[in-house]
């Protein structure tokens, strides 16, 4: 089997992306055959080895996933040819990996939102200016996306090894 690694980018790395990571890695382990690794980043400097928004911690706690041990990067170039895939959590971050992506980059990069039909221009709102309830939208956004986009990797796993 073969590990599919998957890096989830947002802002400043302390909401949206290590909530999608910490869901990602929870929605793999309930699909047999799914060999995940993820990590998560920001395009931006802003919060470089500080922990997640306590409310992402605790939207994420309160459906028992724990991302408290997660700490704040920064996209690197070298991501590129790490990851499988690499997802974007708005059009503004997907620009911003647009602009440092190499050329002839191996990852697949894409807006993470494109993975499930009820996202509105599939941008997965920022919820850091908000109160805790913006998270909470945040984290069953991302739930549903995560799903979709599991279901994707095992289809294209599948399809893959019937080569």
């Amino acid at each position: 089997m073969k590990t599919i690694k998957v890096l989830t980018v947002c802002l400043g790395n302390i909401c949206r992306s290590p909530a999608a990571q910490g869901i990602l890695q929870a929605a793999a382990t309930q699909h047999k055959g799914l060999d995940l690794q993820v990590d998560s980043a920001g395009t931006a400097a802003y919060h470089i080895g500080k922990s997640p928004d306590p409310r992402s911690i605790r939207a994420l706690s309160d459906v028992g996933v724990n991302i408290s041990a997660q700490q704040a990067r920064q996209v690197k170039v070298e991501d590129f040819d790490y990851f499988d895939w690499i997802v974007a959590m708005d059009a503004d971050n997907l620009a911003n990996l647009k602009a440092i992506q190499p050329a002839n980059s191996h990852a697949k990069l894409v807006m993470f939102g494109a993975y499930h039909t009820s996202v509105a221009l599939g941008e997965v709102q920022d919820p850091y200016y908000g109160e805790y309830d913006g998270f909470v939208v945040m984290r069953e956004h991302l739930q549903r996306i995560s799903e979709r986009f599991v279901a994707h990797l095992m289809s294209v796993d599948q399809e893959s090894s019937c080569l």
